[in-house]
């Protein structure tokens, strides 16, 4: 990265618009069109493409649970973390708000319904139970880390980052739709959660102990993977 602080976290903030946008858009817009499998692909492909837009400026972190293990495993420096964090968080909810002026131009569109909300227990897609949401987001963020971290090490080829991490993305909202509609990200949640209100801003808090707890974890994992290597 050789620009300037300015500079990234304009990228940062646009990145996560951008993803916001793309990702969480089509959940709410296309849903029920493209199912499962296509916001699936949605997410993956738009950070798959963002990795090589913005990561020359940023590094493309676009989430807050990779800023913050990154700086704790000193691959970014600490005195950053609060800009990108606060970046990344403004980029999710303009992003949000561009999709809510967008969904709410239809007539009978309802936000409490059709919103593509982070939540568990009744808010949970398919009911699931506090417990295994915050497992099931704790797992996930922890693996998306972990390719993130293993795509820093000296021996990976940097012109694949994008495509490990973008395939990792999609391949955890496979999984994890049904159960939370995915997190895996802080900004993400918050920045859609604001427009609902109610119980989508009273539940955020499961999804940021998730990526405290995945940070740890995902820490660990490469820790015990570069031991071996």
């Amino acid at each position: 990265m050789t620009a300037n602080p300015v500079s990234r976290y304009m990228a940062e903030l646009i990145g996560t618009c951008i993803l916001v946008l793309i990702g969480w858009g089509t959940a709410v817009l296309a849903g029920g069109d493209v199912g499962f499998i296509g916001v699936s692909l949605a997410f993956g492909s738009a950070l798959l493409v963002l990795v090589y837009c913005l990561g020359p400026i940023s590094g493309c972190h676009l989430n807050p649970a990779v800023t913050l293990c990154l700086a704790l495993t000193r691959k970014f420096p600490a005195g950053n973390v609060l800009g990108y964090i606060a970046s990344q968080c403004l980029g999710a909810i303009l992003g949000g708000f561009i999709i809510y002026m967008i969904a709410t131009g239809k007539a009978g569109f309802d936000v409490h319904q059709g919103f593509a909300l982070n939540g568990f227990d009744e808010y949970s897609p398919k009911g699931y139970t506090m417990m295994a949401c915050l497992i099931t987001e704790v797992v996930m963020t922890a693996l998306l880390l972990f390719v993130i971290l293993s795509t820093t090490h000296a021996s990976f080829s940097t012109g694949f980052a994008g495509i490990a991490i973008g395939f990792t993305l999609t391949a955890i909202h496979l999984m994890s739709i049904p159960v939370t509609n995915t997190s895996v990200n802080f900004a993400r949640s918050l920045g859609v959660a604001i427009f609902h209100g109610g119980w989508a801003l009273e539940q955020l808090w499961l999804f940021a102990v998730a990526q405290v707890i995945a940070v740890f974890l995902a820490m660990g994992m490469h820790c015990i993977s570069c031991c071996k290597n």
